[in-house]
């Protein structure tokens, strides 16, 4: 189908009237078997593979904005699986294995591109861990292998390993299959192929109550749009999950912080891979458009603030101009912050709550969007079932409770 110049830039700026009719954002029904909370990657996710391994269509997600625009659009696109426990290698592996035939299960091209992402040792603390990540990742039988500086030096030239830098490169750990995807084009991936299935996505609708029965189970959800009703409510609502969930009267382990990312002008391609550095917390891809991709660590300190503290960005420029040189004179084209949940031991919360038919998948701090695929198939089956998938199992929210910890913030080679 085609679509007019005026069409097109009529959606962009909020309109749907020229969407065919299974693009357009309806009005919700009165009530759904479920209805799932937050229209970014891994809501939409989740509606598509209840409705395609589960053949559950009685679903809509809402989303207070629009499609896609909260932290789906602000994130620096990273994929990799290198993580150092066994619950978080199995679900960052089981979504690698989604990523790499993504384009054609959605016959939608979502630009994932396994170029490499590369993670550089600065000292012997630095060796020590990226080689326990190694063995760890080899022996669980996911791609990863250390290099020496000049392999990294083969691998990525415009990157500096001279030993007068003030962190100079002494290796790195290399995943080949790791890479970058187009963030925007797997949620309206996603998007589109679970709105062909019947699954209604509704925007503009924010959620403003939690609804329960006298028995204390979901009833539904209070909307800008009216009461919707749903026997389950899954609530995937990156950043603001606290807010949403005290309307139910669940506290959840969690904390907000911004995270700030970069890019500059866009130049010729010279970046071949994602490089990232935990000791200086960089890291700088190229995209297809050209822009080098800069991305730092969260702020210090709680906010939900989309701008974060500007030391944070100047800190991880100084960084990235000492490791690529080349970089010195381009200009930055624009910043931005999205705001992560983070629980106690930095990984997910995915399962049910203390209420009755309601669940939640949050908490994924850095590491959301590389488990996209991943995470909306575990937590399709979980609110599809009313059980766990065993690979979600151990991200359970009562782990706080028995201290079963996934301590991937120690563990975690960097914070991405």
């Amino acid at each position: 189908m085609k679509f007019s110049f005026a069409s097109v830039l009529s959606n962009a700026l909020g309109g749907n009237a020229a969407w065919p009719a299974q693009w357009r954002s309806p009005e919700p029904k009165a009530s759904y078997d479920a209805v799932i909370v937050g229209a970014g990657g891994h809501g939409l996710a989740t509606a598509y593979y209840m409705a395609k391994e589960r053949g559950l269509t009685n679903v809509a997600v809402i989303e207070k904005g629009w499609l896609g625009g909260g932290n789906t659009g602000r994130n620096t696109t990273i994929i990799r699986s290198n993580y150092l426990w066994e619950e978080s290698e199995a679900i960052y592996e089981h979504a690698m294995g989604l990523w790499q035939e993504l384009s054609t299960e959605l016959n939608y091209n979502v630009m994932y591109s396994a170029r490499g992402v590369m993670m550089l040792a600065h000292d012997r603390h630095d060796v020590e861990t990226f080689k326990r990540h190694v063995h760890a990742n080899r022996l669980a039988g996911i791609d990863n292998e250390w290099i020496s500086a000049g392999e990294a030096k083969a691998f990525c030239p415009p990157l500096d390993v001279s030993p007068t830098l003030r962190f100079p490169v002494v290796g790195a750990a290399l995943q080949r299959c790791g890479g970058v995807a187009r963030h925007d084009a797997v949620a309206w991936g996603y998007a589109r192929a679970a709105s062909a299935m019947g699954v209604d996505i509704v925007q503009n609708c924010a959620v403003t109550g939690i609804r329960r029965d006298p028995s204390g189970a979901v009833a539904g959800v209070e909307t800008s749009k009216g009461f919707i009703g749903a026997k389950k409510v899954g609530v995937v609502a990156a950043g603001h999950t606290s807010t949403v969930m005290a309307m139910a009267g669940v506290r959840m382990p969690l904390e907000s912080y911004p995270l700030q990312a970069l890019v500059s002008e866009p130049v010729k391609p010279f970046m071949p891979c994602v490089v990232m550095s935990n000791k200086i917390h960089a890291y700088m891809s190229q995209s297809d458009k050209g822009e080098l991709v800069i991305g730092a660590g969260t702020d210090a300190y709680t906010s939900y603030s989309q701008r974060g503290a500007l030391h944070i960005s100047e800190h991880t420029l100084e960084a990235i101009c000492e490791l690529f040189p080349a970089v010195r004179r381009l200009r930055m084209l624009r910043n931005w912050g999205g705001i992560v949940d983070v629980t106690p031991d930095r990984s997910p919360i995915i399962g049910r709550t203390p209420v009755a038919g309601l669940f939640v998948n949050c908490g994924w701090g850095t590491g959301g969007f590389k488990a996209t695929p991943g995470s909306g198939h575990v937590f399709a089956h979980t609110l599809a079932t009313g059980e766990p998938h065993p690979i979600a199992a151990p991200f359970s929210l009562d782990r706080f409770r028995t201290g079963r910890l996934i301590d991937e913030a120690a563990a975690a080679a960097v914070a991405h």
